[in-house]
Parts: C-alpha cells; structure tokens; sequence
C-alpha cells in the first residue's frame, strides 16, 4: 500500500522532472530492445542550435537519433505528433553537428518515443532528414 503522501511524492512535481522521466523510460525501452546509449541530451554549443534526447546505436549499427515526447493524453495529436517541422530542422541540425566528430559516418535514422499516460510508443524512421 502507498501512503498519499509517499504517493505525491513519487510523481513528478515540475515538467522538467516529467520530461526527465518520460526519457528514462524511453531509454530503458530501447535498451531492452537492444540498442546502445551513444549520447544523452547532446545539443549543439551557441544559442539557435538543437538538440537530440537521446543518440543509440542500433544491434546492425545504425545511428538512431531520438526525440522523446510526452503527453499526459492523446488530445491535441498526442506526443508524437508534437514532433513539429521546426523541432525535426533544430533534431538534424544537432545530429549533423554529432556526426561531424565521427570518423566515419554510419547509416542514421530518426526515431520519436512518445510516452502518453505511462505507455511508450516507439516510432521508427519518424522523419527524414530531408
């Protein structure tokens, strides 16, 4: 039994501490899942960059660059539809910044993990970088 008090306490008080949540949740998914943690919110130096939630590298490889989204429901479109066309611009302008440092550029995809009402949702290859 969780006391109300204890209760109140277990839930996240600010949305940055919600944001922070909803990402370790996403992470563990995708862990689980098989990829690996390159990178957590890698963001670009100077003001107008962007930033990336979270950089995995995928079982065959594949750098998969990840925006996580939450939403308390599904109105409004819901987390993954909150991804707008600026945000997707700001994610892969951060993700060519990461992939200038590498040696070698390996394949790359762009992934969104909504999480709404404690469900993850991962979407694979959301966007382009187009």
């Amino acid at each position: 039994m969780v006391l109300p008090q204890a209760q109140a306490q277990l839930k996240p008080s600010t949305t940055k501490q919600a944001g922070d949540a909803a990402e370790a949740l996403a992470l563990r998914h995708l862990q689980r899942a098989g990829l690996v943690l390159l990178e957590r919110n890698y963001r670009t130096p100077g003001r107008g960059g962007g930033e990336v939630d979270l950089i995995m590298r995928a079982p065959d490889g594949t750098c998969v660059f990840v925006e996580v989204r939450q939403r308390r429901s599904a109105s409004h479109g819901g987390a993954a539809a909150s991804v707008s066309a600026l945000k997707q611009r700001r994610i892969v302008f951060a993700a060519r910044h990461y992939l200038m440092r590498l040696p070698r550029l390996p394949a790359c995809r762009f992934d969104v993990v909504s999480v709404e009402a404690g469900v993850v949702t991962w979407l694979q290859g959301a966007f382009d970088a187009g």
